[in-house]
């Protein structure tokens, strides 16, 4: 595995049941006109994200879907529809919906196409950020598929040798299910570190480690906010930059999607929808070898891996999708936290919409490490 740099920062947190943030989550967003089901699939698809400890992905990026709702930029009750469909490949139009929503439909779109062909794939376009790649692989794994997922977004890292954004952090995610209790999960933006923990960093006002990101003419910089200014880093270097260009090919100039500096900031550009682009291609594995035959070579796999020698000062191998599992049960048991700035947001929200504020905390302090 290649070296990580970590930025630790002790803050006071309040941590919240997962299943009372859910239910604000929905109240929330159905007070925009969202409907239950559709409230129910975001919430869902968020605090699975913090579960995991992608917070980065989950309900602090509820006020700014919110807001976009408000001002008309999402259609609270779009429908997903079907451009086009050859077998089972789709070309889909998510109609400017919230994009959790419309991907988790895709995805159930895929599944009974998959187990009947083997494999299915979907292109989406108009389609918003869609939070975590894995939660969507994850719910595949569970249905014994394995999904390789893309998606562009807003523009944050220039190609190799350029200083103007193009690329989003363009992530690549798949999932595989074992019989460990957890899937195999892998999830990486092709940017040398998610251009999300750059925006955390600039809320604590946190230095940055000097080769994550470039500011507007195109020297590292150590201060998030200059960064965000900038451009990320991409990820071992032009080896970065063409899975960026791929995953732009499949998610937006194969979908019909925005491409590169056409897709709007979710953040900044609150005149026009993001029109962003995503690839999914779901794979049945009962097509390929029986499920328990896969599961066994699968999990001999993972034991292989894990008895393996050990580097000086590891205590062990851990499988990608392993912590954040171990994340999960730990946060479903002691709660989710969520930030006080994300806190007041959701307060101020509430206030604004009267919806109650139901939520109850145990406060804590924790080591918020971004890495």
């Amino acid at each position: 595995m290649t070296e990580q740099h970590t930025v630790e920062l002790a803050i006071m947190q309040k941590r919240f049941p997962a299943t009372q943030l859910r239910n604000l989550v929905a109240d929330l967003s159905q007070a925009f006109g969202v409907s239950k089901e559709d409230a129910a699939l975001l919430a869902e698809a968020l605090i699975d994200a913090d579960l995991h400890g992608t917070s980065t992905h989950g309900i602090s990026r509820l006020a700014i879907y919110l807001k976009r709702l408000e001002i008309g930029l999402i259609d609270p009750k779009a429908r997903l529809q079907v451009d086009r469909q050859v077998g089972s490949a789709l070309a889909l139009d998510a109609a400017n919906g919230l994009g959790q929503v419309q991907a988790t439909k895709a995805l159930d779109m895929l599944i009974p196409l998959a187990r009947q062909n083997g494999v299915a794939a979907a292109t989406i376009r108009r389609s918003q950020h869609f939070g975590a790649l894995s939660y969507y692989c994850n719910r595949a794994a569970a249905q014994n598929s394995a999904l390789v997922a893309m998606t562009t977004s807003e523009p944050a890292m220039s190609p190799v040798g350029g200083s103007d954004a193009f690329f989003g952090t363009n992530p690549i995610a798949c999932s595989f299910p074992t019989g460990k209790g957890y899937p195999i999960k892998v999830d990486l933006a092709t940017s040398k570190v998610a251009r999300g923990n750059i925006i955390a960093a600039s809320r604590k006002n946190a230095a940055i480690p000097d080769d994550w990101a470039f500011d507007v003419d195109g020297q590292p910089t150590t201060d998030p906010h200059k960064a965000l200014l900038g451009t990320v880093a991409t990820m071992a270097g032009h080896k970065g930059y063409a899975l960026a260009l791929m995953v732009e090919m499949f998610s937006s100039v194969l979908s019909g999607a925005a491409i590169g500096p056409d897709i709007g900031s979710m953040y900044k550009n609150l005149d026009r929808a993001q029109n962003v682009g995503h690839f999914f291609l779901l794979i049945n594995i009962g097509a390929f070898m029986d499920r328990e035959q896969f599961i066994e070579r699968v999990d001999a796999t993972i034991d292989r891996l894990k008895s393996g020698r050990k580097r000086p000062g590891t205590d062990e191998i851990l499988i990608p999708g392993e912590t954040s599992s171990r994340t999960a049960k730990k946060n479903s048991e002691v709660g989710v936290a969520v930030s006080e700035e994300t806190l007041a947001e959701l307060e101020q929200w509430c206030a604004q919409l009267h919806v109650p504020f139901a939520i109850n905390s145990i406060e804590c302090r924790d080591i918020c490490a971004i890495s």
